[in-house]
This record gives C-alpha cells, structure tokens and sequence, in this order.
C-alpha cells in the first residue's frame, strides 16, 4: 500500500508555517498557468528517459529496496515550482535544461563556465544508491547517476583561504512559477564545508535510474548530500562559488531556529515542530528509527570529531 501522505502527519507538522500560509498566493501567482501546469506533467518528465552511457556501479550501493520512479520524480521538494510535494511533477516542464552551464567561480585558481556536457564528460559516471531523507519525516532510496564533486573541485584549484562552497539554483520567473512568490527570499543558496564537498559520498548529479534527471528532480545538474536533510542537495545548480566564510543558505535566512548550516540527520535533534526520532520510508505503512548521519556514520562522523552536534545542528 503506497502512502504519499501520511493521516498522521498534518501540513502543519511537515511544512514550515510561512510556507504553507503562502500557497494561497503561489496559487493566484500561477493560476494563469493551470492549463500549462497540466501539461507540465508529461513534459517535466520527457525531460528524463535519456540513458546514460558510460555508467558503472559506485562503492556506496545497498541491497535496500529502491523506492519506485514514480515516486521519486512526483513526490518532491522543489519550491520553485510550487510547494506541494506534487507541484514540481505539474509545473516542472517550463524548466529548459539545455542549454546549460555552471559558474564555478570565488576563491579558485581556474574560475570558469562548465556547460552540462563538460560536466558529463569530466569522469567516468557512477550509479550510486543513496537514502534521501527530507526533515518531514519520509524517505526515499535513489540510485542516483553522477560522480563526486571532488572530480571538479580538483580541477578549479581551490585556493588556500577557500572553506566553504556556496551553491545557487536558478531564478528564472520564466521558468519557474514559483520564485514570484514570496516564500523564500530567491535565488535559492546552499552551502557546505569544504572538506564535505570533497567527501567521496558527495556527489555531482546528472541522472537517475540510468537516465538524465526529470525537471523536478533537479535538472540537469545538482548536488546530492546522502547524510544530511534533502534541502542540503542544491538541485538546477547554476552557480558554485568557493569563499572564506559560511554561507547563509535560503532555509537559514527563512527560518534560521530550525534549519541550521550543518542539518545532519540526527535523531537526537528534534526540529522545533516535531520529531526526527523516526522516519517513514515511501511505500511503506510503519514509520522505522532514523539512523543518525543517514546511515553513513562509519564513512562521515570524523567530519565533526569534537563538534556538539546538537549546538551546530
């Protein structure tokens, strides 16, 4: 028995309260567009299908069950196209993948345009299966199709005063219903510490099962950061800028008392409005503990030897 929306979760709960207090006015902003988001559906995902070639199975699989492909590409957190889990999958085909190209840039010795092909062609992709976890309390396992961001971040050179990477998503009304409204304060940012990003879990990517991503899975090119919370994985990346100091990221500046730069999944730490104890995996009826780091404690806990994890959280 598929659930998508749990009876026991209510909107309040998994949902921050300046986000769904503005649905009513993203739906006035695109109320103009329902024929278009009806039609967004099919082509939001042709913009996937597109098969990989040159893929190969990465160090990090599971024998865990992959959560269906349907699910993963209409079930989603994309507040660009709206913010109902199923707004990206109608809204999403006004996104235009190609042509594309990444700004890498700030505190590198070889800044530079990368356009998605560059991107595809700087290593050997690998099919990665990953656990993503958002904080409402559902997960997903995802055989994600990239390559470690590291494979870049080598090539640019960071210089010495580089700490942290900041990642911006595109802002384009045109393209994406959701930035004229007021929910988040646009475009969307995230950050990581470098030596995070230079983790080999980190990963540049490009596809999912096998083929390119749907729009509103992130399309053509994201991050995706297994141990901490979903919102970490910047998707429709246009810019990486390295720079000296932390990043305010988007979910920071909204609502700096429950999101924090670090976001780990820790089941010790609950979100101000609930708990993180326990997650529900999609698809399945009885909600499981949550693993602290995701599950991937043994490969990233010395990140934060020594840090309170409850104080940077």
């Amino acid at each position: 028995m598929l659930i998508k929306h749990p009876l026991d979760i209510f909107p309040s709960e998994i949902t921050p309260p300046e986000v769904y207090r503005g649905r009513r006015a993203f739906m006035r902003a695109t109320g103009s567009l329902a024929l278009a988001g009806s039609l967004g559906l099919q082509a939001g995902n042709a913009a996937a299908g597109v098969k990989l070639a040159g893929t190969r199975p990465g160090p990090y699989g599971t024998r865990e069950e992959m959560t269906p492909y349907k699910d993963v590409t209409t079930y989603n957190n994309f507040y660009e196209f709206g913010t109902d889990k199923a707004d990206p999958a109608r809204n999403a085909g006004s996104l235009k993948p190609r042509p594309w190209s990444v700004q890498v840039d700030g505190l590198v010795k070889r800044p530079g345009h990368y356009d998605i092909d560059a991107l595809l062609k700087l290593a050997s992709l690998e099919d990665r299966i990953y656990r993503m976890r958002c904080v409402e309390g559902w997960s997903m396992v995802i055989p994600w199709v990239g390559y470690p961001l590291n494979e870049l971040i080598r090539r640019v050179e960071p210089l010495g005063g580089a700490k942290y990477l900041e990642f911006t998503t595109l802002n384009d009304r045109s393209q994406m219903p959701g930035v004229r409204t007021s929910v988040l304060d646009w475009p969307y940012t995230e950050g990581l510490r470098l030596d995070e990003a230079r983790h080999p879990l980190t990963l540049l990517a490009v596809g999912l099962y096998g083929e390119t991503l749907a729009n509103q899975n992130g399309a053509p090119v994201r991050i995706v950061v297994p141990w901490k919370y979903g919102f970490k994985s910047a998707k429709s990346i246009v810019r990486i800028r390295f720079v000296d100091k932390q990043p305010v990221s988007a979910w920071m500046q909204a609502a700096p008392r429950e999101y924090g730069f670090y976001s780990n999944v820790n089941p010790e730490v609950d979100h101000p409005r609930w708990s993180q104890a326990k997650e529900r995996r999609i698809g399945e009826f009885f909600k499981r503990k949550t693993l602290p780091f995701n599950g991937y404690g043994e490969q990233v806990a010395r990140l934060y030897a020594g840090m309170d994890l409850r104080r940077y959280f």
